[in-house]
């Protein structure tokens, strides 16, 4: 049985506010010296919106489920590429043109407006050397194993000296080979396509996994795998006298042919080099690769398995030729939201959104062509993205680096004025290494920031991105949530440490607990989660976030066969929202309660409890805000799962004098005076319910999960905040419930 709105207020209020009894303590310094950020809400609190089902975008970008949304808060958004992780080449706009006359190539889209775009799409890259990489998930297959030798693998030309005005060896060409486990070799084996490599090394890693652990271990050239000479065709190397035990081989590509096979051609049996698409004719493209022993009969042996789907030996590539065709559109039941309705539909408030450019997979015309689109809509731009997640697609840094520059140039001929950045990195914890360059440096930001220093275009770097997703799926015990201050104030030294000047900004521009979903995201520890992090962020002088995902998801199978999804509610299979979430309910109370909304200037001050654990954790955390209306404003964490804490607050220091109507002097001790408004969220006001599951062995039908869930999850209580008005005072206490959410706002002592 429900109780009445007053009945809960009047329990609240019994709660909350006493006026006897000891209390801990939160201590904000209110010193203006020791402010810790400044920031706009309507500029610096956004989300953002990525690739999804076409269904959901005709449904989330109307009233009610629109509407459900923006009460979130949420201001700014950010518009997620995420053609790029599946390696697909990105049409933006439906409409364009190809390179070849044929009708394929490379695809620049129309910079003319004419038809409303409403959804685009990406195209799967036919040259694709990875089997899989952190995006693909097990999606495609690899032309390098595919035992197709009508397909090849083929580099991305803008790495080359034609586009880069740099010697190819300063951006040598890779693919690397994993055996799965340790095999004996002694030979590899190379059906080249065109262009191939003249000088190239044949390589084996004396580690465990050069590609997720690549700073444990080097690259050795096999004894007689330097070739300098290099003919192309199918070329076999003997690479050792006996068979070397090796499991992860490379190839290094530093000299092309420049070579324009048949394929170069708009004419399929024409190989004038006249008639070719420069683009096709520089680079490195490989048929097959073969890895194995040969005996002395001289008769080669192929250990690799070469099938076009996931079962193939997995192959990781540098780069990938953006060439493709129309018979490349994949799937269109997903789709990125169209332009046109991304700027209409009225998600982005009217407010200028961060756009994205394809940069991996596109080429510079197309992203140019892209903006000058935009621009003549007159769609309001913050700033660029410039492609998404290098690292998760193994790229090095100095050859994202050669992109970004070529892309820069290009997008500042359109509008010198805009504000580009990235890279985009995949939400980590810790500085993203790569393998070590000529002076040993693994860093690959550092080292990205070099390259960008050393060609003086450290001004096209506006502004700084990563993503957040600080926790491992599957491994979120509630004690995780004690690491998330350290985790994002920790990882934004890195950056700095790197090489990011202070005075570009830092965005994080796609967050939530983990990059995996979960039940987890469905519990009230994934709200408290998100009001620490926020707080965090910011207080750790942080620019700009945006919380992933602002729009309504069906559930996804996660871990452990549980449910899961990133967005803030749960809805039907026909995108009818259901029910809010926690995270919904944290929002609000981050975007509507804590920050004044808007485009005032807020201002952070260090604020600390003393209550923690015994084991050094704190249990609670307070973020305080001075908001331009004069009122001060505390985000106040439990994080203490089973028990609450009353509270003593006390503002230390002074104030600016155009603020306080008396004249505090360092060092004294205020509080809160006068009516304080108070919003709570917490295990009072909600719980989420899993479903009773139950598992089936054997099922017969494909599409039918093992575990079956015989009822669907719920939650229950499911909010609402609740709000209530006190009259504070010196001696005042407040009561935080367990495992909740508090904002505490109004006057202190000499305003």
């Amino acid at each position: 049985m429900k109780r009445t709105a007053a009945v809960v207020v009047l329990l609240v209020e019994c709660f909350l506010l006493s006026i006897a009894g000891a209390a801990q303590t939160i201590q904000v310094d209110i010193t203006p010296g020791h402010s810790t950020s400044r920031f706009v809400p309507n500029e610096t609190l956004g989300a953002g919106i990525d690739r999804i089902p076409a269904e959901a975008i005709d449904k989330d970008l109307v009233q009610p489920n629109l509407g459900k949304a923006l009460a979130s808060g949420w201001q700014p958004v950010t518009y997620r590429q995420n053609t790029e992780l599946a390696v697909e080449a990105w049409h933006w706009n439906p409409q364009g043109t190809w390179s070849d006359p044929s009708g394929r190539g490379y695809f620049t889209g129309s910079a003319t407006p004419t038809e409303f775009i409403r959804y685009s799409y990406g195209y799967s890259l036919p040259r694709r050397g990875f089997t899989r990489n952190d995006g693909t998930d097990n999606a495609g297959f690899s032309r390098l194993t595919d035992g197709d030798l009508r397909s090849y693998w083929k580099s991305n030309p803008y790495l080359t000296q034609r586009f880069t005005g740099e010697s190819d060896a300063l951006h040598p060409q890779w693919v690397v080979v994993d055996l799965a486990q340790i095999q004996q070799v002694d030979s590899i084996r190379i059906a080249w396509a065109e262009p191939y490599a003249t000088h190239y090394l044949a390589q084996y890693w004396t580690g465990d996994d050069p590609i997720r652990v690549p700073t444990r271990g080097v690259w050795q050239t096999f004894p007689h795998g330097a070739v300098t000479n290099g003919k192309g065709g199918s070329e076999t190397v003997r690479l050792t006298a006996s068979p070397t035990p090796v499991r992860f081989l490379r190839v290094l590509m530093t000299e092309s042919s420049n070579t324009c096979g048949s394929h170069a051609s708009s004419d399929p049996k024409s190989a004038d080099p006249k008639s070719a698409d420069p683009r096709n004719c520089v680079g490195y493209a490989i048929t097959e690769l073969y890895i194995g022993t040969t005996t002395a009969d001289g008769e080669f042996h192929d250990i690799l398995r070469h099938t076009p789907d996931q079962e193939q030996t997995t192959t990781y590539c540098s780069s990938v030729d953006p060439w493709h065709e129309p018979s490349d559109l994949g799937s269109t039941k997903q789709a990125q939201m169209g332009f046109d309705l991304f700027f209409t539909s009225g998600v982005t408030r009217g407010l200028p959104a961060m756009v994205p450019v394809a940069l991996l997979y596109d080429t510079p015309d197309n992203a140019a062509a892209e903006i000058a689109y935009l621009k003549k809509r007159n769609y309001p731009i913050s700033y660029v993205e410039m492609g998404e997640e290098p690292d998760g697609q193994f790229e090095l840094p100095e050859d994202y680096g050669a992109l970004y520059i070529q892309w820069a140039t290009a997008l500042h001929r359109i509008d010198p004025a805009l504000k580009l950045g990235g890279p985009s990195f995949t939400g980590e914890n810790k500085d993203i290494e790569v393998w070590p360059d000529a002076n040993g440096k693994v860093s690959w930001l550092g080292r990205f920031i070099d390259y960008l220093k050393q060609h003086g275009r450290m001004d096209d770097l506006a502004f700084f991105s990563f993503e957040h997703y600080p926790y491992d799926p599957c491994r979120i015990p509630w004690g995780s949530l004690y690491d998330e201050p350290e985790l994002v104030r920790h990882i934004m030294q890195v950056w700095r440490e790197d090489g990011v000047p202070a005075n570009v900004p830092m965005f994080i521009t796609e967050s939530n607990l983990s990059s995996a979903a979960s039940e987890t995201s469905l519990d009230l520890f994934a709200g408290l989660w998100l009001a620490d992090y926020i707080g965090s962020f910011l207080n750790a002088g942080g620019n700009g976030v945006y919380f992933f995902h602002y729009l309504p998801l069906q559930m996804e199978h996660g871990c452990n066969d549980s449910p899961g999804t990133f967005g803030m509610f749960t809805v039907d299979a026909g995108y009818n929202i259901q029910q809010p979430l926690s995270q919904f309910f944290a929002s609000q109370l981050i975007n509507l309660e804590w920050v004044q909304p808007g485009a005032g200037e807020h201002r952070m001050f260090p604020a600390k409890s003393d209550i923690d654990d015994g084991a050094g954790h704190a249990l609670v955390t307070a973020y305080a805000l001075k908001r331009p209306d004069g009122q001060w404003s505390l985000m106040v964490v439990n994080r203490d799962q089973q028990n609450a804490h009353r509270v003593r607050i006390s503002f230390l220091g002074h104030t600016d004098h155009d603020q306080t109507n008396g004249d505090q002097t360092a060092g004294e001790v205020t509080s809160f005076i006068g009516s304080v408004e108070i919003s709570i969220f917490g295990a009072a006001q909600y719980q989420w319910r899993p479903a009773p599951t139950r598992f089936m062995a054997h099922a017969e039908h494909s599409a039918e999960p093992a575990v079956v869930a015989n009822t669907k999850g719920m939650a229950d209580p499911d909010g609402p905040i609740v709000h209530t008005k006190r009259t504070a005072g010196r001696e005042a206490s407040y009561d935080l419930p367990a495992a909740s959410i508090v904002v505490i706002r109004g006057k202190i002592g000499g305003q």
